[in-house]
């Protein structure tokens, strides 16, 4: 991906040249009557200095609403003193304006971010004034939006008068990002600094969820990222994956890093190949003097970029957004806290659609298990006046630090055993408690409150088979109950006999489920699965049980008549000795019938010190580690 800039000089003329619409601050907010309705751009691109001599106006200006999206830096309109006179309307609660909308003096208008546009164009939402930051002109009269495009574009298009701020300190972001001046009806100069958001450093909680969602991310994916510190945190990891391309609403400092580190490319993205896309930047100098008349970077507005349409177009797209709870049927809350609200619907459930639909696409929602004062996020009910942004039917991946759940498609009680296995450990128990109370769980799983447990990522591996296949190894979860079910049902009666030393023609549930609800320390266990079209399939299984008087594990484990005779075994085997050996085992133990010849195999070319005793057709072994 090229770093190479185009040239462009803005018109060292045009002062001059457009003079009757050169005018100051306050003379351009003097146009603003009591009961407008105006608009205040974006992000960092909000025009402060207009903002500050439309509050110095604020006395004669009754009865008028302010409308925005997500803003940076001071919002001096929105205080208790000024409520009388300006009616702040946010489609996203910024901190800036949070604490007069929590106390009812301000109001939300909850909607998707690529309908905002809608709102103006259609007439329902009539804007009277827009007060936006745009660049100088060129020598054409085109003036680029810079840092902000989002719904700034469609508000100038639609105001009834434009003042901009000219600021040769915006950096000309290139897309479809250009207003001509002659659309814009005041044009106030100023030489300011644009408004920075330095990145903030990422937590360890934050770095492990970051790396489990990094796990979902294929090489040649799509990528967006919303708002928010655990989202941007994710970036960090993507350092090491191949041709990424990014279509995003935002973007921050950290895209950087991913290009110089030659991660993003764009050469695989389905459309717009090469482009990085988005629709407005927060960050620091850094990347502002980055994006400037950088045509690596294309922006352009929310109705284009949020679409979820054109977001399924893109093969392998992957959304990643945040959650403030959870609740155990997959329902997700993005803006609210209980009945305050407190930040937005955004475009979560845009790109969410989109991904979904995307070939190989993957909407994801990240959020830590635990607020900052340790109450659980993900919860049995969601709190009192809490609003759902994705539904149960919208939602795809969960990840927390403590690991990644997958609830399409999936039934109440899996998605429920699944989001209790990533939540905080504290509070596992009393959710399946209520999971049970409310019926969304069998009463049969309440003994297996302390087993609901994701395994360590150090129980992951990989093994080649001979023909090409690539097994993938890791820690058996909760979820995989009807997996393991099918795999004992597809056993022969032969391999059931071999395995349980009994005849048998199924395993019990109550046994299915003793395999599956493990604590991952006195147990472990590992299934070795191969993908398939509607997710995995499990085709071996192997795990040990601890006893403490000796610290010697019992061992056992199967693989599916179809892929035996591979060497599975012999590597499950090998797996399991070196968890054991981390975890301070000393050895194993296991009985095996005369019969079973592959199981003697494995044990007698195990490497280890093997001693064995036989009785009644079963021989007893005993295999310490040096």
């Amino acid at each position: 991906m090229t770093l190479e800039r185009k040239t462009m000089s803005y018109d060292g003329n045009w002062l001059e040249k457009y003079s009757e619409s050169v005018v100051t601050a306050e003379e351009a907010l003097a146009h603003v009557q009591p009961g407008n309705r105006i608009f205040i751009g974006t992000g960092c691109a909000q025009p402060l200095e207009l903002v500050r001599a439309l509050v110095a106006r604020s006395n004669e200006l009754s009865d008028t609403e302010i409308i925005h999206l997500l803003t940076f830096g001071d919002a001096p309109y929105s205080t208790i003193d000024l409520a009388s006179h300006f009616s702040v309307n946010s489609f996203f609660v910024a901190p800036n304006v949070r604490d007069i909308i929590q106390q009812g003096l301000g109001d939300y208008t909850p909607i998707f971010l690529s309908e905002i546009p809608r709102l103006f164009s259609s007439g329902q939402l009539q804007l009277d004034v827009a007060l936006i930051q745009v660049t100088p002109p060129d020598k054409d009269g085109w003036c680029s939006f810079g840092v902000s495009v989002d719904i700034v574009k469609s508000a100038a298009e639609n105001a009834r008068l434009v003042m901009a701020q000219v600021n040769p300190r915006m950096p000309r972001t290139l897309g479809n990002s250009m207003i001509h001046i002659y659309d814009i009806d005041y044009l106030v100069p100023v030489f300011s600094p644009i408004v920075e958001v330095k990145p903030i450093g990422p937590t360890a909680r934050v770095r492990e969820i970051g790396a489990n969602v990094a796990s979902l991310v294929e090489d040649g994916s799509t990528i967006e990222v919303g708002i928010g510190e655990i989202a941007q945190g994710v970036l960090e990891f993507l350092r090491d994956k191949k041709n990424l391309g990014i279509h995003t609403e935002m973007l921050t400092d950290t895209i950087m890093d991913l290009i110089e580190s030659g991660a993003v490319n764009g050469d695989m993205k389905t459309h717009d190949r090469s482009k990085i896309v988005a629709t407005f930047a927060v960050g620091t100098q850094k990347l502002y003097d980055y994006i400037d008349n950088n045509p690596l970077f294309c922006f352009r507005p929310t109705e284009e970029v949020n679409d979820p349409f054109v977001i399924s177009q893109q093969d392998k797209m992957v959304a990643i957004n945040v959650a403030l709870e959870v609740d155990l049927t997959g329902q997700v809350c993005s803006d609210s806290l209980g009945t305050r609200f407190y930040s937005g619907i955004g475009g979560q459930l845009d790109f969410a659609r989109g991904a979904a639909r995307s070939n190989g696409g993957k909407p994801i929602i990240a959020l830590p298990s635990t607020t900052r004062s340790g109450i659980t996020r993900i919860v049995s009910r969601l709190s009192p006046g809490a609003g759902v942004v994705t539904t149960r039917g919208d939602v795809h991946y969960v990840v927390t630090e403590f690991g990644v759940a997958y609830l399409h498609g999936k039934s109440v009680q899996e998605r429920a055993l699944a989001l209790i296995s990533i939540s905080h450990p504290d509070y596992r128990e009393q959710l399946l408690k209520e999971a049970i109370e409310f019926k969304y769980v069998r009463a049969e799983l309440a003994d297996f409150g302390n087993k609901i447990v994701v395994g360590s990522k150090d129980l992951r591996s990989t093994f080649l088979l001979q023909d090409g296949i690539q097994l993938s190894v890791r820690a058996v979860h909760p979820t995989d109950e009807p997996l393991v079910r099918e795999l004992f049902y597809s056993l022969s009666q032969q391999s059931l006999y071999t395995r349980f030393m009994s005849r048998m023609k199924w395993v019990p549930r109550k046994q299915v489920q003793e395999f599956v609800f493990i604590d991952h320390r006195n147990e472990v266990g590992i299934v070795a699965t191969v993908p398939e079209s509607d997710g995995e399939d499990i085709i071996a299984m192997g795990g040990y049980y601890l006893d403490h008087r000796s610290n010697m594990a019992e061992v056992a484990f199967v693989v599916r008549d179809d892929w035996q005779h591979r060497h599975i075994g012999r590597f499950l085997m090998e797996h399991l000795i070196g968890i054991a050996r981390r975890n301070g085992i000393a050895g194993f133990t296991a009985e095996v019938l005369d019969e079973n010849k592959p199981m003697h195999a494995v044990f007698q070319n195990s490497g280890l010190k093997v001693r064995t005793q036989v009785q009644d057709g079963v021989y007893s072994y005993e295999m310490t580690f040096d």
